[in-house]
């Protein structure tokens, strides 16, 4: 598996909830106490990041039924990518440094209020609503979704500074990364050595660009990227997206 030098940080990321139906079972016991936001109104620390990063493409995919749901997720009442204002300025310098490359961000999904999270797992617990599994999690049973990692009952993106993205030419076309956003496989890992040189080499470019600026990544998607340090370390925000 290949290892470029500036790929050493990953973050780990351990969602151990069981397995088969009892990973499931177990979302409906009580969860540890999470910090939480109840503001319905966005916090003034909160900015459109169309706003502030050139060209910036606000996707979110969430707002729309273009995702593993198969419908808008509660809390998704518009297309804006909501981030800290220091997780968009950093995100804006970004965006300045790929410019040259005749290269912009475009963002899947940014804030996450934690009743999306909350939706996401009532999803989980039907394992009959399989409407978007031949695009996103094919190769994937339904129930194990928790228990591997590819959906967490609490997210990061709930605290504002986590953004899921790639990179585009001008007019929207998307680097070719090996697959596409949310899905759930081994080849959505970063450092996946299945995919192609030119995957690779975007992927790679991706990482390097957000690290500069003090993004890490998670390994296990090479989409997901986060601010270090965090704002808001130990709050999740439920106001909506709007």
């Amino acid at each position: 598996m290949r290892k470029p030098a500036f790929f050493a940080q990953s973050v780990a990321f351990v969602v151990a909830l069981g397995s088969g139906q009892a990973a499931i079972a177990q979302l409906a016991a009580p969860q540890q106490a999470v910090p939480q936001q109840a503001a319905r109104e966005r916090p003034a620390a909160f900015v459109d990041a169309a706003t502030i990063v050139p060209g910036l493409i606000p996707e979110m995919r969430y707002a729309t039924a273009h995702n593993f749901t198969a419908r808008p997720v509660d809390g998704y009442e518009a297309r804006r990518c909501l981030l800290t204002r220091q997780a968009a300025e950093a995100l804006a310098a970004v965006a300045r440094d790929l410019a040259p490359r005749g290269l912009v961000i475009k963002a899947f999904d940014c804030y996450r209020p934690t009743q999306a999270v909350a939706d996401f797992v009532r999803w989980a617990r039907d394992i009959n609503d399989q409407a978007a599994r031949a695009e996103f999690y094919a190769n994937v049973d339904k129930r194990t979704l928790f228990r591997d990692g590819y959906i967490a009952s609490h997210s990061g993106h709930s605290r504002g500074s986590t953004i899921d993205m790639t990179l585009a030419r001008a007019d929207g076309t998307e680097l070719d990364m090996g697959t596409h956003f949310d899905f759930f496989s081994p080849r959505s890992w970063t450092d996946d050595p299945t995919i192609t040189a030119e995957q690779h080499a975007n992927r790679m470019l991706l990482v390097a660009a957000m690290r500069r600026r003090g993004f890490r990544n998670y390994d296990k998607e090479w989409w997901h990227y986060t601010l270090t340090p965090e704002p808001f370390p130990d709050t999740y925000f439920n106001f909506p997206v709007r």
